[in-house]
């Protein structure tokens, strides 16, 4: 007789493989990619150092740099097909066009199951996803708001070329530098609904595009994608600093949650949004100031509402006033978030190639006891 193992609901705290990719340690506030902090990179790198560490496990060396630029610039290009598929994407919201375009581009390359191919051609294909995926969300922004989409230039970088083809105007230093930090917050996170699809998909040896769409999907869903633009609606809802503590009180006396606050892993303060704070205390302006106000009146009254909950911001707050003092739309502000998260899916979903392991759990039956007589000819009653 089969012995099951029962777990918690959701898989909660438990442990469904080894990684190398990073980890999040919520009791600390800490989280890491391979052996690096998190933090420290944004501190330290450009997203393109990081997009190279996820990928080959070590930051590059200068010459490894730039021939790994070199190698993404041609991929960063739309392709015909997917200039004539947009405009019939325009009313999509961004991630559904992008599952949809991004598995048009894959397939037409075409990719193969990564069970047929070697890890260079593995990496080959998430290479270009990664590459695109920025392109393709650029262009559908502008194709919706009328205007061309606008190619990649060669003299940007990947924060600096994402804000150009958003906004049609090449960024300020100060702005792709706070994009950037976001962006390489925001490239992995632990084994989140996104990523644990994006390789349960790719432990069937279905190819990459197949694994990223997955995961896309996942992420579009509310409770899973977070919402960055409407923290900002908070905000721009209290209005100004005398209505704080009426308008927080009212949202909970309601039930509603405080969209920025609360993260089910960090026990603590989230890394992500303390440094996001600071990147947005060196842009300045009276909505980081505002901003500040509002983040320390809602953990006040958190704290005497919901005792000994520890809700402190998320990566959402913060994120939404960066990308808003940097010029990028607020809806625009979870398909930013993505064009990041795309390079830790792909690195997970390379790991997982690596384990020929499906990943195949059991489901325990709770429905009316098996086997019940049909009724003739098969209708009911």
């Amino acid at each position: 007789m089969t012995e099951f193992i029962e777990v918690p609901k959701g898989l909660d705290r438990v442990i469904v493989a080894d990684t190398e990719i990073g980890d999040v340690r919520g009791e600390e506030g800490f989280y890491h990619y391979r052996q690096y902090s998190a933090v420290d990179l944004a501190k330290t790198c450009s997203f393109e150092q990081v997009w190279y560490l996820m990928t080959h496990a070590a930051l590059p060396t200068r010459d490894q740099l730039a021939e790994f630029k070199a190698q993404v610039a041609p991929h960063r290009a739309l392709t015909p097909l997917l200039r004539e598929l947009l405009p019939h994407l325009k009313g999509a919201s961004p991630l559904d066009g992008l599952r949809t375009a991004l598995s048009a581009a894959c397939a037409a390359r075409p990719m193969r199951p990564v069970l047929d191919i070697d890890e260079a051609a593995r990496a080959d294909d998430a290479l270009f996803a990664c590459a695109v995926t920025p392109t393709i969300l650029t262009a559908m922004w502008r194709v919706s708001q009328g205007l061309e989409p606008l190619d990649p230039r060669d003299d940007l970088g990947y924060a600096a070329n994402y804000l150009y083809m958003t906004t049609g105007e090449v960024p300020s230093e100060q702005a792709a530098r706070a994009i950037e930090h976001y962006l390489i917050l925001t490239v992995d996170h632990g084994f989140n609904a996104s990523t644990f699809t994006s390789r349960v998909i790719a432990s069937t040896g279905a190819d990459v595009g197949a694994s990223l769409v997955g995961a896309i999907g996942a992420l579009s869903g509310p409770l899973h994608g977070g919402a960055p633009a409407r923290a900002l609606d908070a905000l721009d809802a209290i209005g100004g600093p005398g209505n704080i503590d009426d308008w927080i009180r009212g949202e909970l006396e309601a039930g509603r949650r405080i969209m920025g606050f609360g993260h089910n892993v960090y026990k603590t303060e989230d890394p992500r949004s303390n440094h996001l704070r600071d990147v947005a205390t060196e842009m300045g302006g009276d909505i980081v100031d505002f901003s500040k106000t509002v983040e320390r009146r809602v953990v006040e009254i958190l704290a005497e509402v919901k005792p000994g909950r520890k809700l402190y911001t998320n990566v959402e707050f913060y994120a939404g006033v960066v990308m808003e003092l940097a010029g990028v739309p607020r809806p625009m502000f979870t398909p930013t978030f993505t064009t990041s998260r795309v390079v830790g899916w792909s690195a997970n979903i390379l790991e997982q190639a690596r384990d020929s392991k499906i990943i195949r759990p059991r489901a325990r039956y709770v429905g009316a006891p098996p086997p019940q007589p049909v009724p003739e000819g098969g209708f009911a009653g």
